[in-house]
């Protein structure tokens, strides 16, 4: 199955802690397996870690929250080597791709050594629905802040670019987030950008957004535009999904 056109779901969420596992995906990541538009089988879903370095404990919690939530989760490492011969044909068989957050500057840096950049953008293209959280949310953007590169927060503009627009991330609980969005738009430094407070991810059918949906009540997902010299912020309401 796939969505029936190019689809990415851009969050600050989709994982929560687990009853019995220390992990569980959460209605972010639910959502987008429903929008891949599978029935009939198990879901398909792939995790990628670069972001963390494929760290295994990590993996090992997203596979076991894969068999909680009731999907296939197929890891895709890239450390040492990539743990699969035919990365691009792994990719097109899912249904769904989910990103861990983490080091984004990184994450692309070692996703453009093995081309898996150019993979990504034809798993688009095929409609897969691409997914993740933080960092796994910027790198389909133009780009957006990040703390890849120390505490101090700063900007990437060489993401992958799917989406044309910036991307801010974890808007509400890092206070440095907001005022540096703003002024990377002011300056131009970065396109309009689009934000989410932890917990609300952002719809793209295509590149166009369709939809704020959240999975925790009280969040919101804003617009940042240029406008002169300043930049003007305008929120949007997200859907609320249902738990999971």
């Amino acid at each position: 199955m796939t969505a029936g056109e190019p689809t990415i779901v851009a969050t600050s969420g989709g994982l929560r802690a687990g009853g019995r596992t220390r992990v569980e995906f959460d209605a972010l990541v639910h959502h987008a397996v429903e929008l891949s538009g599978v029935h009939g089988r198990r879901p398909r879903v792939m995790y990628v870690g670069t972001a963390i370095g494929d760290a295994e404990h990590f993996t090992a919690r997203a596979v076991e929250a894969g068999r909680v939530a009731g999907f296939d989760v197929t890891p895709l490492h890239l450390f040492p080597m990539p743990n699969v011969a035919d990365i691009e044909g792994e990719v097109l068989a899912q249904d769904v791709v989910w990103v861990m957050g983490g080091s984004v500057v990184n994450l692309l840096a070692v996703w453009r050594a093995h081309g898996v950049d150019a993979v990504m953008r034809r798993a688009w293209e095929s409609e897969v629905v691409l997914s993740g959280v933080s960092a796994g949310s910027i790198c389909w953007f133009r780009g957006g802040t990040t703390d890849s590169y120390g505490p101090r927060l700063r900007p990437v503009t060489d993401a992958l670019g799917l989406l044309p627009y910036g991307n801010g991330v974890h808007y509400d609980s890092d206070a440095g987030r907001r005022p540096l969005v703003h002024r990377l738009v002011a300056d131009g430094t970065l396109p309009a950008a689009h934000c989410t407070d932890d917990g609300v991810g952002l719809v793209y059918r295509g590149t166009e957004l369709v939809e704020a949906v959240a999975e925790v009540p009280g969040k919101g997902a804003y617009v940042v535009r240029r406008e002169g010299d300043t930049a003007v912020e305008e929120r949007i309401e997200p859907r609320r999904l249902p738990p999971v």
